[in-house]
This record gives C-alpha cells, sequence and structure tokens, in this order.
C-alpha cells in the first residue's frame, strides 16, 4: 500500500494519550507488561516513563511526540510489514507515518513474544 498526505496527516494528529492503552491493552492479553511497553518506546524515542507520563498527561499528538523524539540510531533495522504497509518501503516525506509503523512493529513484535534483546535491535558487527 502507499501512504498518501492525508493518511500522514491524519496519523499526525492523533492523540497519543488515546492510542497508548490500546497498545498496553493488547500487550496485557499477550502476558508482557507496562514496563516491557515503555522499554521498547524508551529505546525507540529516547523518553523515559517520566517523559511518557508528561506526554500522555499533556495529549500530545503524534506529530509533537515523534517531533520531540530522539528514534534511536539503528530504527532503520525495523523492517518488515504492519498494516499492509511495509516499513522500508515508506517514503522519507512521510516519516512521521514511518515512525508511527516502526514503533507499532516494535509493538507487534513485543506481543508476539519476541524476546526483548531481539526487539532492541543492534547492528551485527
Amino acid at each position: 500500500m502507499k501512504v498518501t498526505a492525508e493518511k500522514n496527516e491524519k496519523v499526525a494528529n492523533m492523540i497519543f494519550a488515546f492510542i497508548y492503552p490500546l497498545y498496553l491493552n493488547r500487550l496485557v492479553k499477550n502476558d508482557r507488561t507496562k514496563e516491557e511497553l515503555d522499554q521498547v518506546i524508551e529505546w525507540f524515542t529516547g523518553f523515559d516513563k517520566d517523559d511518557l507520563q508528561t506526554l500522555i498527561k499533556d495529549k500530545v499528538t503524534f506529530g509533537t511526540f515523534f517531533k520531540k523524539a530522539k528514534i534511536h540510531p539503528n530504527a532503520h533495522l525495523i523492517k518488515g510489514v504492519v498494516c499492509g504497509y511495509r516499513i522500508e518501503d515508506i517514503e522519507e516525506e512521510f516519516e512521521l507515518y514511518k515512525q508511527c509503523r516502526q514503533m507499532e512493529k516494535l509493538i507487534d513484535e513485543l506481543a508476539r513474544g519476541r524476546k526483548m534483546d531481539k526487539i532492541l535491535r543492534e547492528e551485527k558487527k
């Protein structure tokens, strides 16, 4: 599937605080924890637990969320398909949409029982 400017804008305007509980519910159903979710988000965005709580309390949009984030240098290693979109094929002009899908891919892997050391990618030496 191809990302459009409208789709990118729609995601940019979504409120992170409304989506976070959905991520958490999915993980809890699969015997994963809030701490693991927060660990994955911290690795990807650089936001610690306090930062996350502030962003949730302030009801920031995904646009603001990703603007403030310090995306991990190994984020380019996150590949695969999420919601019908191949992450590595999303054009650079839709960076926000790509980052959102990358984070969802990490959360999806966590929900599926993948080990944390595999989720938190490191470049092979």
